[in-house]
């Protein structure tokens, strides 16, 4: 399902490669039947390429991850959480354009004053 630049994270990874990391994270919270979450695959895919390096890009699958997809309130799919400093910064909602994804990474990696 994620492409080969998108890290696949559950329950038991997630405070490891979200939460500690040292880069931020967009996190990709989605299920296998969810076709809005299938709509925007490849465009999350293409920017894990774009922005390797910079920033993990990573889905999670809520089914087969309650506990993390519950901690943070997940209740619409897709829904994909930007996490920098193991904070949620940016929360977007719904299959949106690559070009609000792409707008919320450059606000996260741009140098804030």
């Amino acid at each position: 399902m994620a492409g080969t630049d998108v890290l696949d994270i559950g329950d038991s990874n997630f405070k490891k490669e979200v939460l500690e990391s040292d880069v931020p994270v967009l996190v990709d919270f989605t299920a296998a039947w969810c076709a809005p979450c299938r709509a925007i695959a490849p465009a999350v895919a293409e920017l894990a390429t774009r922005y390797k390096g910079q920033m993990k890009i990573a889905k999670l699958d809520v089914d087969a991850n309650q506990d993390t997809s519950q901690e943070y309130g997940i209740r619409s799919l897709p829904t994909l959480l930007v996490f920098k400093g193991g904070k949620v910064v940016e929360q977007i909602v719904g299959a949106v354009p690559k070009s609000r994804l792409e707008g919320a990474i450059a606000k996260i990696l741009s140098p804030q004053p």
